[in-house]
């Protein structure tokens, strides 16, 4: 039976431009996509801009443009990028949309209807300078669970823990620094602990790593707290059903963006929105970053279940991103946008290098700029797009550009290299891209071997058909190794398609084989990463900083 599968990414925020760190997700992702895709999987890939919150609407204050002028920009610069870095998306929607705002207030209605919603009163934190109720972002002061200084008013970047602003110690607003006071006011509160029991149930392996399952138990340890999701006006997002002055949290309506992104898309393609997200038949998958792992695997779940929505399969969470083995950091020059990127180095080795180093746990993710060029030009230059550039040039120069017929022998070592595709397809399957690569890489080692017991450009002269039958092996190798990287480099298998005029390789033709035909010519996959592109990449990022840094004072 053919798998129906739908992914999701977190969304992007409307309120700066996308870097390399959000890249990890966005293309961990995209691999995922891509692979099912090549075996011919019905694959769709959501995602959406996320554009409510008080740092939307104070930055488009600043900018004296509306709302939605802000979001329009950020939409075009972030599908840009995306599209750039080779990320496929199905849709790629907005939140601030009539679908999501339907959406958000049927979640609402749904849950309150099972006395699962209540309001409350509660103090909030006050900026009495800002005149503002201080949202979650706009709030620093101590974790309340580990101590930690400097934290967020939601969570905490240490631990890992959600909790209420107010119980913060030392809490000051984050715009003006000032003391935070108190006021009071109604809010509307989801009970989550409504949920403990199920949610205790689905928290397990077969939903989520080990590791994050360990995570999540501990916080099960500490207690569940019920949700506010509102936030007093002024604020920028949906208002909540038969309120003047109240709204939704973005953390309500962004998930719930996972699910308008697909309605759009299934208005658009003539598809049924409850195959995907109330059916079970279709398979349901979230991709997120550590940071967010509180909000998606646990009030989401609860949401969707008490909204009579489906669970997701599974939730793979990442790590963050470091350069050179700490934090991203725009005074290093290491806190790089993916427009500064793509100005001096090509997108697929960036795919490369985080497959090279992605696996499906937490662990960090570490861009050693230095290991990064020597990667690039060992394997991605030296191997992959080597393999070939030199036996079509050989074929074209020395034997009229054309293939011969595969012998006994270049059977059975294409035969080894497709036996590989179990493996690497499974280990696409379980997130293990490092592992995935490592398996590649082996069969090019494999397809190199062959090239150097055959020896056809020492033979080419004095048996022309038998360097023949070596190329037209070697150039079939190439095509399973395009088949087998496609996920991770999506431009390779095109190209090699184009070389060796056949369809485009996947994981459903690998049984093809090329044979007795005029080829074309090769278009290389990548050249030489040399280290003042990179050095260039560095300086850019700092002047970039620099020229912010003084635009603000």
């Amino acid at each position: 039976m053919s798998r129906h599968i739908l992914i999701t990414a977190a969304l992007p925020y409307a309120n700066g431009p996308i870097h390399i760190g959000h890249l990890v997700e966005y293309l961990q992702a995209d691999i995922w996509a891509r692979y099912h895709k090549s075996c011919g999987r019905d694959c769709r890939y959501m995602c959406a801009i996320d554009t409510h919150g008080t740092p939307i609407m104070l930055r488009a204050q600043a900018e004296g443009v509306a709302p939605e002028e802000l979001i329009q920009r950020f939409h075009g610069e972030h599908a840009r990028d995306f599209a750039d870095f080779d990320v496929g998306f199905d849709n790629f929607y907005t939140t601030h949309s009539d679908e999501n705002r339907a959406l958000a207030e049927t979640f609402f209605h749904r849950l309150r209807d099972k006395g699962h919603i209540q309001t409350r009163t509660v103090e909030q934190a006050y900026c009495d300078e800002c005149r503002l109720f201080l949202p979650d972002r706009y709030i620093r002061g101590t974790c309340p669970r580990c101590g930690a200084k400097d934290q967020y008013g939601d969570s905490c970047e240490v631990c890992g823990s959600a909790y209420s602003p107010v119980d913060m110690a030392d809490p000051r607003c984050a715009q003006c620094g000032r003391p935070a006071s108190r006021r009071s006011s109604e809010h509307y509160f989801f009970l989550v602990t409504a949920y403990e029991e199920m949610l205790r149930r689905w928290v397990s392996p077969d939903h989520l790593h080990p590791h994050v399952v360990a995570k999540l138990q501990e916080w099960f340890k500490e207690g569940l707290l019920d949700w506010d999701f509102t936030r007093d006006a002024p604020y920028w997002g949906f208002k909540i059903p038969g309120t003047e002055d109240k709204y939704f949290y973005v953390w309500w309506d962004a998930p719930i963006g996972y699910i308008a992104s697909t309605e759009n898309w299934c208005k658009r393609e003539g598809r049924r929105l409850d195959d995907y997200w109330v059916s079970d038949e279709a398979e349901l998958y979230h991709f997120i970053g550590k940071d967010i792992l509180y909000f998606h695997a646990l009030y989401w779940p609860a949401m969707l279940a008490g909204a009579s929505f489906r669970m997701p399969n599974r939730i793979w969470v990442h790590g963050f991103l470091t350069v050179d083995g700490t934090k991203m950091s725009k005074s290093r020059g290491t806190f790089i946008n993916a427009r500064t990127y793509l100005a001096h180095l090509d997108p697929q080795f960036l795919r490369y290098y985080y497959a090279c180093k992605l696996g499906p746990g937490t662990e960090d993710l570490d861009l050693s700029l230095q290991d990064f060029i020597a990667r690039v030009n060992k394997d991605l230059v030296g191997n992959f797009a080597n393999l070939p550039s030199r036996s079509a040039g050989l074929l074209a120069k020395r034997l009229e550009n054309r293939l011969g017929r595969l012998d006994s022998g270049a059977r059975t070592m294409l035969a080894a290299i497709q036996a590989a595709a179990g493996p690497i397809g499974d280990a696409y399957e379980a997130c293990e891209y490092a592992s995935a690569v490592r398996a590649i890489t082996a069969e090019a080692d494999r397809l190199n071997q062959y090239t150097e017991a055959t020896r056809p450009w020492e033979t080419a002269k004095a048996d022309p058909e038998s360097a023949r039958t070596a190329l037209t092996a070697v150039l079939n190798g190439v095509r399973l190794l395009a088949a087998y990287l496609g996920p991770i480099l999506p431009r390779y298998p095109e190209k090699v398609a184009r070389l060796l005029g056949c369809p485009t390789p996947d994981f459903t033709n690998l049984a093809e084989r090329v044979e007795d035909r005029a080829i074309g010519q090769y278009d290389r996959i990548a050249e030489r990463v040399e280290a003042a592109a990179v050095e260039a990449m560095i300086d850019q990022t700092k002047a970039l900083q620099a020229d912010h840094a003084a635009a603000e004072e």
